[in-house]
Order: structure tokens, then C-alpha cells, then sequence
């Protein structure tokens, strides 16, 4: 499963975590304003806003896990099963395949308002990529430098939430989500006070007790009102270093390690890869689960214009820093 967030500070960021159990030869991958987006059922897109993010490149068509383009807006889809619901082809609508709709969206609209727009005549329809890779259920999460929306496909049709907390994981559906957290209201960031009765003298004896009851285990559910907490009582300088530090910190307080997760034989879900990417500069931040280091890929450092896509390979191995 999987989680992603928003965090602003000076600079705004978006990013998230990957956990799986296995991975694709996911890479770095950069769209030129010129490189050719062809989609199944609409016309093609010859020119269009330069995209970042990670991506499987199949058949030289980027497959994005996550990504932002070059005016700041943000979009990363995260695993949806069972609730995921994609459509037949209709005649009157922009009919999109689920791989289709990050590209989609990144290179034509700038903005949350030109996102919803465009989303009036969209449906998500039921396309494979090909055999060896079918529609995965998916739903997600556009932001850009103001507010963010959830996107989902469901059988009574596509919802489209104004997300308030900018934090999205797995299911249920992101309306119970928010729902959810009216169960949470009571935690604070400050040492508790006695309210549980007034004829015991019960004392604190910790810090951090006033957080007693956010949810710990690595549910979709309990992820969300975890990174949520922790997101919307987080504080941080604003600096790029202390911004994206704080970023990664915050997704690793739902970060999976492997053995925690079991799916069956010797497969575990862990948290792949954690991505931060500053949405004014255009720089892609990541980790892996073996390399904790952070490495950075600037957009803008490469040619835009070009019609070929840009890629880089993950560092995965752990970097050390020897002091002696």
C-alpha cells in the first residue's frame, strides 16, 4: 500500500511513499515539452508542460507512479482495490485509461481549477496496457501550490473531494477516511489532563502522552490518520534542507520495513522508495529502502524542449558518509 502528502513551508512539496512487495525497473523519468503522449481513445499531445517524477517505462511510454510538472501541479496515484471501479467507453467523454491519466492531466493543466475542469468530461475507462500488464486500481492525489484533490473511480461514477489535510493512503474511500478522524479528535500535541476521573490522581509519566490512541499498525486506515497527525502538527525551518527533511520524516513515521507485511512465501511489503518534490523548483527528491541518503534530480537542469524522454536510475545501495 502506499501513502502520499503535501507539506509547504517557503517552497511547496508533494511526494510519497511506494510499498510493495516487489518492484518494476522504475526509474527517474523526465517528458520533454516535445516528447509525443499518445493515448488510446483521445488525440495525441505533441506539446505540453515538461513532467518529473518515477515511472516504469514500457514500450517508451512512461508508466508514472508519481510525478509533477513544470508549473507546480502534482499527481501520484496509490493502490484502490476492490473500491477502484473503471468504466466502458462512452462516446460523449474524454475516455482515459488509468495509465493514461497522470500524463494526462500533467501536461495539459496547471492548476487545481484547470484540473477539475478538465475532469467534467473525463471517464476512467477499463484499458489495459497490454496483457503482461493490466489496469491496477488505482486512485488519486492532485495538488498544486494552494489545495489539493482526491480522484476516484467508483461505481456510482467519479468523485472528485476537495482534500483538505493533503493526505491520501489506500482505502476505504477517502470520504470515510476524513470521516474517520472525528475519532481522533481528542489527541493533542500537549501532556493530557485528567478527565477520566476526578477521584484518582492519575498523573503523567511520559512525554508524549497526550498522542496515546493514534493508531500504530500499517493499515490503509490507520496510516492515514497517522501521517495526517503527524503532517498537520509538524514544524520545520523553511530552508530546502530542513523542508525536505522534515518532508521524509513525516512519511517515515508510516514507512513499512520488511517482515512486518507478509504476502505469502518469502514476499514482504516494504515502503521502495519515499519521493519529495519541490513543486516551484522542479527538483525530484527520493530515497530507497536500501539507500536512506537523499538524491535529487533537477528537471531544469535538462533540456525541455527535447522530444525524447530523460531517464535516471535509482541509487539504490546504501550510501555512507565515513567520518574517519
Amino acid at each position: 500500500m502506499c501513502t502520499a502528502i503535501t507539506y509547504f513551508t517557503n517552497n511547496h512539496y508533494f511526494g510519497r511513499n511506494l510499498d510493495l512487495e516487489y518492484s518494476y525497473k522504475e526509474t527517474i523519468t523526465i517528458t520533454p515539452r516535445n516528447y509525443e503522449l499518445k493515448f488510446r481513445q483521445v488525440e495525441s499531445i505533441n506539446n505540453h508542460y515538461a513532467i518529473i517524477g518515477m515511472a516504469y517505462v514500457a514500450n517508451n511510454y512512461p508508466l508514472y507512479y508519481d510525478a509533477i510538472n513544470e508549473k507546480g501541479l502534482g499527481m501520484a496515484g496509490l493502490n484502490f482495490p476492490v473500491n477502484a471501479d473503471y468504466k466502458n467507453i462512452e462516446a460523449e467523454k474524454s475516455n482515459i485509461a488509468p495509465f493514461e491519466f497522470i500524463p494526462y492531466i500533467l501536461s495539459q493543466c496547471s492548476t487545481i481549477e484547470e484540473t477539475k475542469k478538465l475532469l467534467e468530461n473525463i471517464n476512467i475507462a477499463k484499458i489495459n496496457f497490454s496483457d503482461e500488464l493490466p489496469a491496477s486500481p488505482l486512485h488519486w492525489i492532485i495538488a498544486d501550490k494552494e489545495r489539493s484533490i482526491t480522484v476516484e473511480s467508483v461505481k456510482d461514477g467519479l468523485k472528485i473531494y476537495d482534500n483538505q489535510v493533503g493526505v491520501l493512503t489506500n482505502n476505504p474511500t477517502f470520504d470515510i477516511q476524513l470521516f474517520n478522524l472525528n475519532n481522533y479528535m481528542s489527541l493533542s500535541t500537549e501532556q493530557p489532563i485528567n478527565n477520566f476521573s476526578k477521584k484518582l490522581n492519575l498523573e503523567t509519566y511520559s512525554r508524549g502522552m497526550g498522542a496515546i490512541g493514534l493508531p500504530g499498525d500499517l493499515s490503509s486506515a490507520s496510516r492515514f490518520v497517522k501521517a495526517t497527525f503527524t503532517k498537520l502538527n509538524s514544524k520545520s525551518g523553511d530552508s530546502e534542507s530542513e523542508s525536505i527533511s522534515q518532508f521524509f520524516h513525516i512519511l517515515e513515521s508510516v514507512y513499512q520495513q520488511r517482515g512486518c507485511v507478509h504476502m505469502g512465501e518469502e514476499k514482504y511489503e516494504i515502503t521502495i522508495y519515499s519521493s519529495c518534490c519541490n513543486m516551484d523548483k522542479g527538483i525530484y527528491y527520493y530515497t530507497t529502502y536500501e539507500n536512506s541518503q537523499i538524491s535529487g534530480i533537477d528537471m531544469h537542469k535538462e533540456n525541455l524542449d527535447t522530444s525524447e524522454l530523460i531517464n535516471y536510475n535509482l541509487i539504490k545501495g546504501q550510501q555512507i558518509f565515513m567520518q574517519n
